[in-house]
């Protein structure tokens, strides 16, 4: 920052450029984006915009990490426990709200900053369009409702099988019963007479997501760790997340065979104590349904010495919420880098590995966020069409690049990838050269034994 500029200057200079700048934290989970975003606050005046998929509905605060009221530190907060948990907050319901809170925050004299590990969300918003959206796709600005996208009639089939007959390659990309999608692509056919899997070859796929077809001006900081450093941390955030209430949150939604594929049941944490809340409902069945009794009971469980049945069913859901959150990290890593590497979007990486080892507030200011604020405020002193949002940005044709061949790894139990970039990166995967070498070993075995 120039002497005595100040960060509303920065604004006001920000504010001429033709794309809105915001700032994007990303990162996996556990390794301090919240953190790092509320810490800016003493730096920039800005206003916070949750992209965390689960965070966004209201309940179960302990088990999704919202950040508490008192440690938000007067930072405004949006789309943070607002959305009811029964209904399904799609990547164009984020869109659309983003959009008009960037809007209104940008109204104050304030830099809007999105924080959250879901990524799909964050694309949907910088990306001018949706990829699986028609109303998005469609030539012009102006977006239609379903009913002006072909007919709507009962009567019409919009059955999977129809779709693969019209267009084998478009039913490939998808679920059989992913009967949204399937509508989609068979309105789309409907009423513009186009294959969806050419559409999407064509225009779509090769503008979609790059760094240079961006509605905002993107700063893009990505708060990373080590493997081995964000595993332990998440499985400590676990322990202290069943010892701050996370049982008795999960108590309260339990539903025997619930549908775990929509709103807030979606979380890591609540499937995985259905089996254990089902047994105890149904052996301590007045002791469950007093959250005071239930919680004390559950605190004596895992004091208890010994493995009885409780205490192991208990167990056994605890470490399945760690196992499987361990896996997210993963999977949040891996769309990161494909972020970088197929859309060419540049992102800054800050390490926190060692913050995570050791909790020191002077290292986490050091490390963390002394150069986050230096990145920002040089970001912010850019005018015109910010070159850090596509700095280092090869000239990527996505169009030339394989996003829809299937790959079947029969290795992985015929397990399925979408694209080439995705394929190669499975047989990168431990768990395929594993697999793959096992299997190796037992030809030769054979063919020895057969010679």
């Amino acid at each position: 920052m120039e002497a005595g500029s100040t960060p509303v200057d920065l604004l006001a200079g920000a504010s001429l450029n033709p794309k809105p700048k915001i700032v994007v934290i990303l990162g996996a989970s556990g390794s301090g984006k919240s953190k790092l975003a509320i810490d800016l606050g003493f730096h920039f005046p800005i206003e916070i915009i949750n992209a965390d998929s689960m965070q966004v509905y209201r309940g179960l605060d302990v088990l999704t990490n919202k950040v508490p009221v008192h440690e938000q530190k007067g930072i405004p907060h949006h789309l943070l426990g607002t959305i009811s948990p029964n209904v399904e907050f799609t990547a164009k319901d984020f869109r659309d709200s983003a959009m008009q809170l960037i809007d209104e925050i940008w109204s104050r004299n304030c830099l809007p900053v999105i924080v959250g590990g879901t990524n799909y969300y964050i694309q949907a918003l910088v990306s001018r369009f949706l990829l699986d959206e028609h109303a998005d796709y469609l030539p012009g600005d102006n977006e239609k409702d379903d009913s002006e996208l072909g007919p709507t009639s009962t009567n019409c089939d919009y059955s999977y099988s129809r779709l693969k007959d019209i267009d084998p390659v478009a039913a490939d990309r998808i679920h059989p019963n992913d009967q949204r999608k399937i509508k989609q692509y068979l309105s789309l056919y409907s009423q513009f007479s186009v294959l969806p899997s050419k559409f999407f070859q064509g225009n779509t796929m090769q503008n979609w997501g790059r760094a240079v077809n961006l509605k905002y001006d993107c700063c893009f900081i990505c708060v990373d760790a080590s493997l081995p450093a964000l595993d332990q941390y998440v499985n400590h955030r676990v322990d202290c997340m069943v010892s701050s209430g996370l049982l008795s949150e999960v108590r309260d939604i339990y539903i025997s065979n619930a549908d775990y594929t929509r709103g807030l049941r979606q979380a890591i944490g609540v499937r995985e104590f259905e089996d254990f809340l089902r047994y105890w409902n149904s052996e301590h069945e007045s002791s469950f349904a007093c959250p005071e009794l239930f919680q004390e009971n559950m605190r004596l469980i895992l004091d208890s010495v010994g493995n009885d049945r409780p205490k192991f069913k208990l167990e056994e859901a605890i470490e399945k919420v760690k196992l499987n959150t361990r896996r997210l990290v993963r999977r949040q890593r891996r769309r990161l880098s494909r972020l970088e590497e197929l859309f060419g979007w540049n992102i800054h990486f800050i390490d926190v590995t060692e913050c995570l080892q050791c909790a020191s507030d002077s290292l986490w200011t050091a490390n963390v966020v002394e150069p986050s604020v230096s990145i920002i405020k040089s970001f912010m002193d850019e005018t015109g069409t910010s070159e850090s949002a596509i700095g280092g940005c090869k000239e990527i044709k996505l169009a030339q690049k394989d996003l829809w061949t299937r790959y079947v790894c029969q290795a992985c139990g015929n397990k399925e990838l979408r694209g080439e970039h995705e394929w190669e990166q499975h047989k990168q995967g431990r768990s395929h050269r594993k697999r793959a070498s096992k299997i190796k070993r037992s030809c030769l075995l054979h063919m020895v034994r057969a010679g």
